[in-house]
């Protein structure tokens, strides 16, 4: 029975464990990055982990979050990252220089390599045959000091594509097709992978707009197979030497397969308020716009921002739409600049942004109120642009350029012939803005501004759990309804303060009351539905509300990325045996477990007492022992101490 090419890049990184579906392994990881907005805690967390200097084969730190600089707090994070990366090792991609995934695509990312990020959307490197994975900082601040990281052997789905795309039609109209069927829930422990015909018709640059948004899916991480066309992308960046072939066995067997004609595709939209709320334009044309948002790390690339160049040419934006348009990289920005693409993309009214996360994260560009705002990111979660009642829609290149033309939603296929672009023979190569650490390292001193601390201290697990519920929550709760980002990203380095904003958006008394109930000699316990936790790999969301005392997490269902955070912080992440069982539980009802450390242990059932109610209820647990034993010690931070 033949592997797929998931199995066999794991193969190859096996540390711990055996590669059986659903078995918990320890993998080797080749590379990390890390990012400003979740950097900062990453690096803290490797100082507190001892060592002189980083043991994977390269790691980098990247700052394309907050380069706006407002405020004192993020030019010290930067400074911050800056020093650690010369400490200890790391390559700094300097403000300015791009968005983490494309310029690791770029200049980093090998076909066979194993990385591990700071952000969920790593998995872009999928699209050169990297086996990429986003997790939370303290995940990748122990994959940075040469320890496994641990996942649960994946079930591979197999998407095999056929056919040609239509004029108009890109793929991002195939990542929002696949996000349509798979959804974004319900895919956690799952890996996947492209194949079929259409591969030899897919560059590079498409195949990672396709594996950055399978993210949204909640998926570990998408990958395309090495092939001619990963070799060519790679000679275009002057990289050929790190190009090998990769493909499934002939004989591979999968979870399940699916298949797309992309020759039957349209172009596709994804309305508010989730990625897998998915039309064709065709449905919603008509749509009145106030804002066209183009960039983020999924549409980002050189041509991306032509495409959208050639489509704006002699034309002017609508005088209702504001346009704004953010190239990925430093690359990318001056290839379009020396082409002349920037040029028409100014000449038509549109505003330019220097490389970086934008408007994707709220980081400026918020919509007005109750505008509508089509984008080419990849995330569409209330509020998460700034503006709680605007609805963000998402789309590819081509019908957010047409659209800002005309000001209302238009469906591309109605405009004319397309313009066709090819990926360059040749990319500029200027790296001038990453910075290598010098050779006598022991010689740099980290500066820390008055924003930094240490991170926070959390005791080990108790013996019995008495705790209130101090908020409850319903379906797909993202890391933004948690712990919003933009510009309280500043607080990311203090702990304390980015606390007092954890649930704000939903109910501003949440940090309040939790440390309220920890001076009543209670701990805290949020209730929640389906897919709770998805989105950002932000780690956050798990550190801030471990700080403020939440010892469990009970809902329907917890996402990948963010269950691996609540473990990392001492947070015991549980399901309720009957989801309707959330129901019965109101802020305020002290819920206790006696002798929960020793069920956790012998693997017993757990039934939680709902003092105030006077009633009970079953919760269930998919633990190992690695992750039990970090729960217990306090969190992985403390559990390393150990070793």
């Amino acid at each position: 029975m033949g592997l797929s090419l998931t199995y066999k890049i794991l193969k190859q990184h096996l540390i711990e464990g055996n590669l059986v579906q659903g078995e918990t392994i320890g993998i080797k990881m080749d590379q990390t990055l890390t990012q400003d907005a979740t950097g900062t805690m990453t690096f803290l967390q490797f100082e507190a982990i001892g060592l002189d200097r980083v043991k994977a084969e390269l790691s980098v730190s990247y700052v394309y979050h907050n380069t706006l600089q407002f405020g004192f707090e993020n030019a010290d994070d930067h400074r911050y990252l800056a020093d650690t990366a010369a400490k200890y090792g790391v390559l700094y991609s300097r403000a300015g220089n791009g968005i983490c995934h494309q310029v690791h695509l770029e200049r980093f990312a090998k076909p066979g390599k194993t990385l591990i990020g700071a952000d969920s959307h790593t998995p872009t490197a999928g699209g050169v045959g990297s086996f990429a994975t986003g997790a939370g900082g303290i995940d990748v601040a122990a994959a940075m000091a040469g320890a496994p990281y641990y996942i649960q052997v994946p079930k591979v789905i197999n998407i095999r594509i056929t056919g040609r795309l239509s004029p108009w039609v890109s793929a991002k109209d195939i990542i929002l097709k696949v996000v349509s069927i798979l959804t974004t829930k319900g895919n956690v422990g799952t890996v996947i992978e492209y194949s079929g015909d259409a591969l030899q018709h897919l560059t590079v640059p498409e195949r990672s707009t396709i594996t950055n948004m399978g993210a949204e899916m909640g998926v570990t991480t998408s990958i395309f197979p090495s092939d001619n066309e990963t070799r060519k992308f790679l000679k275009a960046q002057g990289r050929e030497a790190d190009f090998i072939e990769l493909a499934p066995d002939k004989d591979a067997t999968y979870f399940k397969t699916i298949v797309i004609d992309l020759g039957s595709l349209k172009p596709m939209i994804a309305l508010p308020h989730s990625p897998d709320n998915i039309k064709t334009v065709a449905e919603v044309a008509g749509l009145v716009v106030n804002q066209v948002c183009i960039g983020s790390c999924t549409n980002s690339s050189v041509k991306d921002i032509t495409t959208v160049a050639k489509i704006l040419e002699g034309k002017t934006i609508h005088p209702d739409v504001s346009l704004v348009v953010v190239p990925g990289s430093k690359q990318v920005e001056e290839m379009a600049e020396k082409s002349g693409a920037l040029a028409l993309i100014v000449s038509a009214g549109a505003r330019l942004v220097e490389p970086s996360c934008s408007f994707c994260i709220g980081m400026g560009h918020s919509p007005v109120s109750g505008g509508v705002s089509i984008r080419t990111n990849n995330r569409n979660y209330e509020g998460r642009s700034g503006t709680k009642d605007a609805g963000i829609y998402l789309v590819s290149p081509e019908t957010a350029a047409v659209t800002a033309l005309a000001g209302k939603l238009t469906d591309p296929t109605t405009c004319g012939i397309a313009p066709k672009v090819d990926m360059p023979e040749e990319f500029l190569i200027n790296d001038n803005m990453i910075v290598r650490p010098p050779e006598n390292r022991s010689a740099v001193k980290i500066r820390r501004g008055p924003n930094i601390g240490d991170p926070p201290k959390i005791e080990p697990f108790p013996e019995d759990l008495r705790a209130t519920v101090s908020i409850v929550v319903g379906d797909k709760i993202t890391t933004d309804h948690i712990l919003p980002a933009g510009t309280l990203l500043k607080y990311r380095s203090n702990i304390k303060k980015y606390s007092e904003y954890v649930f704000g958006q939903l109910d501003d008394k949440f940090a309040a009351r939790c440390l309220a109930n920890r001076q009543k000699g209670t701990w805290n316990i949020i209730a929640g539905g389906i897919s709770y936790g998805q989105g950002s790999s932000r780690e956050h969301a798990a550190l801030c509300p471990a700080y403020l005392g939440v010892r469990a997490v009970i809902a329907g269902s917890i996402e990948r990325i963010h269950f691996a955070n609540l473990v990392n912080f001492g947070i015991l992440p549980l399901t309720f045996e009957r989801s309707e069982d959330v129901k019965t539980l109101f802020v305020g009802d002290v819920i206790s477990v006696q002798q929960i450390k020793k069920k956790l242990m012998n693997n017993e059932p757990i039934t939680a007492k709902n003092e105030t109610k006077g009633t009970e209820f079953r919760v269930k647990y998919e633990l190992n022992p690695r992750q039990k034993d970090i729960i217990l010690a306090g969190g992985l931070l403390n559990y390393l101490r150990r070793f």
